[in-house]
């Protein structure tokens, strides 16, 4: 068991909640059963070491069989060593070190996707993590990042997808006009979700949402560039029917994912 928490392997996993050491060791932190769970269900091929406390792993009997199923060996450690390896307050009795795992945007266009999120400067690690979490509620086929959007495999991130990292395709480090490129060639009609375009629902009642779709989310402060709204087919806004002065960008793009998934579901 390991209990000394200054020892030079718990400072390299907790090193990893940094993004240079993310960058350096092309590995990341993942924090909780929940995230444990949905990576050895998933992706267990890319967990590299799996930390826990004897009284969390006994409480979890779930992941104790997942683990033997995939003859992976949990390293039992102290709940004060696996404080020191974690980025969040509470890790409920487990860490586990993964491998980044990308997916290239041309595996993304290869397999013919219908819905897709893409991810211009979102730079909030919290509404990153909730954008991926909405794409894969609503059946996305993929989210790709470009610009200088936040890193996917930051802790924050890594936390509010609460496991649908592990289910769908991820794209890193794109550049926007070859992912809208790519995105027509396949196919797609890529919206922006922009306060300066049509009302959504006038898209919805001349069947546009329809159609094959990406996406295009820009940054929480000043939305998308003029140049990256000259690159897309159409720009809607969500209409506000209070008071609201706008919507949360993760909540906003929910709602558009989900307006997609409902009208390839008419």
């Amino acid at each position: 068991m390991l209990e000394n928490p200054r020892t030079p392997r718990v400072r390299a996993v907790a090193k990893l909640a940094k993004r240079e050491a993310r960058k350096d060791t092309g590995l990341y932190l993942l924090e909780g059963p929940q995230a444990v769970r949905e990576a050895l269900t998933y992706r267990p091929d890319t967990l590299v070491e799996v930390y826990a406390t004897p009284t969390a792993l006994e409480r979890h009997q779930d992941i104790r069989t997942l683990l033997t199923d995939e003859g992976i060996e949990a390293e039992f450690v102290t709940e004060t060593v696996l404080d020191a390896m974690a980025d969040t307050v509470t890790p409920q009795g487990f860490v586990a070190v993964a491998r980044q795992n990308p997916t290239a945007l041309k595996d993304i266009f290869a397999a013919e996707p219908k819905l897709i999120a893409i991810c211009e400067e979102v730079r909030d690690p919290g509404n990153l993590g909730t954008i991926i979490r909405a794409a894969d509620a609503a059946g996305a086929d993929a989210v790709i990042l470009t610009g200088r959007t936040v890193d996917p495999y930051n802790p924050k991130v890594v936390r509010s997808t609460t496991g649908s990292l592990f289910h769908l395709p991820v794209s890193v480090g794109a550049e926007l006009e070859d992912v809208i490129e790519r995105a027509h060639g396949a196919g797609l009609t890529v919206i922006a979700a922009d306060v300066k375009g049509d009302d959504l629902l006038e898209a919805r009642a001349d069947g546009a949402l329809a159609n094959p779709t990406a996406w295009l989310f820009g940054n929480e402060a000043h939305g998308l560039e003029d140049e990256a709204l000259q690159l897309v087919d159409r720009a809607l806004r969500l209409p506000i029917f209070g008071r609201a002065e706008s919507l949360n960008l993760a909540t906003a793009a929910s709602v558009c994912l989900y307006e997609s998934a409902f009208a390839h579901r008419a």
